[in-house]
């Protein structure tokens, strides 16, 4: 038995209106030229042949060969794009574990406006030198909570735009585009599978995805250590994490906002969990069998795919979004021996697992 999913927000809970169709299509025609048409591949061999018997339909949307390694240029560009001369001339300010401060910084290059980049001390030190190299002043906090809340301060105090990691209408419209890529790329979806770190690349897809098929059903994807979205599924509220701990950093939101949240009420059939073992075996998946250097985040749908939802998608018609490849060769070799200690542990794994979602 699945826990109990809320029934769709009514419309007019929405603190703004969703994204439409006519309107993904415009976002994706002013971000043409700036952004990448990623594309898709379908996955055939190793762990997908050996789990699924050529049942079934898997395809990746392969996200994390956009402009900066992440889907987050989209939502950044789009945002940024928004902005009168007076609020560039004040520049912008963002928080973030790595990725979606790595895109402002380049989206603030573009739109030649100063940018300054919160991020927590734990975050990558590739991220770290990447924001610097594009020219944004970093300023680093001892973790997630309080760099958001001196960010905010920033914003106050100097007057600058907040371009907010996963919040708001402008946000989901630029994840959005990614959806609608992918329903023309790959018809007859029955399921597609997204990441979920605070709903705004999840909301975004599921907004385009549901209003092109309403049959298809859209899946969050979120680690037992970040979990702030499936708690407010199953609580109907806002929820906030006391301490976010896992892999995949960049799914360290600390809490659930009022419009990514109602977003995927509104769009997302359901939510599920992942452990770290199985992301890292799924990193490992998506390394030997389709050649993908995918970070921890990207790796969510693949541990979802093959964990939680194997029941529910099992002969069906799946994609899966890989969304980002931001990893340093260190981190990604330590997790990929992780990921191969957890595989050949099998089925000692594969309880420990079922225990943590029990």
């Amino acid at each position: 038995m699945h826990p109990p999913v809320p029934t769709l927000l009514p419309h007019s809970l929405l603190s703004h209106r969703y994204p439409t169709v006519p309107e993904i299509r415009a976002s994706a025609g002013r971000l043409a030229g700036r952004i990448l048409h990623t594309p898709v591949w379908r996955w055939q061999t190793g762990v997908i042949e050996e789990s699924f018997g050529g049942t079934g339909d898997v395809w990746l949307k392969l996200e994390l060969f956009q402009k900066t390694g992440t889907f987050k240029l989209r939502g950044a560009l789009n945002c940024i794009d928004a902005l009168d001369a007076a609020e560039r001339a004040r520049g912008v300010v963002a928080v973030s574990a790595g990725n979606h401060a790595v895109a402002v910084a380049y989206t603030a290059r573009l739109a030649g406006c100063s940018a300054k980049v919160v991020m927590p001390r734990h975050a990558s030190p590739a991220r770290i030198a990447a924001c610097r190299d594009l020219g944004a002043d970093v300023i680093l906090m001892p973790d997630v909570h309080q760099a958001f809340a001196y960010g905010s301060d920033i914003a106050r105090d100097e007057g600058r735009s907040m371009l907010h990691p996963y919040e708001g209408p402008l946000t989901a419209l630029g994840t959005a585009t990614i959806g609608l890529e992918l329903m023309e790329q790959v018809p007859g979806l029955d399921a597609v599978v997204v990441p979920i770190g605070g709903g705004g690349l999840c909301g975004g897809i599921a907004a385009a995805v549901k209003q092109v098929n309403p049959a298809c059903a859209v899946y969050g994807v979120e680690p037992f250590g970040a979990d702030a979205m499936f708690r407010s599924f199953r609580s109907g509220q806002q929820e906030r994490l006391e301490r976010v701990d896992t892999v995949a950093d960049s799914l360290c939101a600390p809490q659930t906002l009022p419009y990514s949240l109602a977003l995927c009420r509104h769009f997302v059939d359901d939510v599920v969990r992942v452990t770290d073992d199985e992301i890292c075996r799924a990193m490992l998946d998506l390394f030997r069998d389709a050649k993908l250097v995918a970070e921890p985040a990207a790796a969510v749908a693949t541990a979802a795919l093959m964990g939680p939802l194997r029941a529910r998608l099992s002969g069906k018609k799946v994609a899966l979004v890989v969304c980002g490849s931001n990893i340093d060769a260190a981190s990604f070799a330590e997790l990929l021996g992780r990921g191969a200690r957890v595989r050949e542990g099998g089925q000692g794994a594969g309880v420990a697992a079922a225990a943590a979602r029990a």
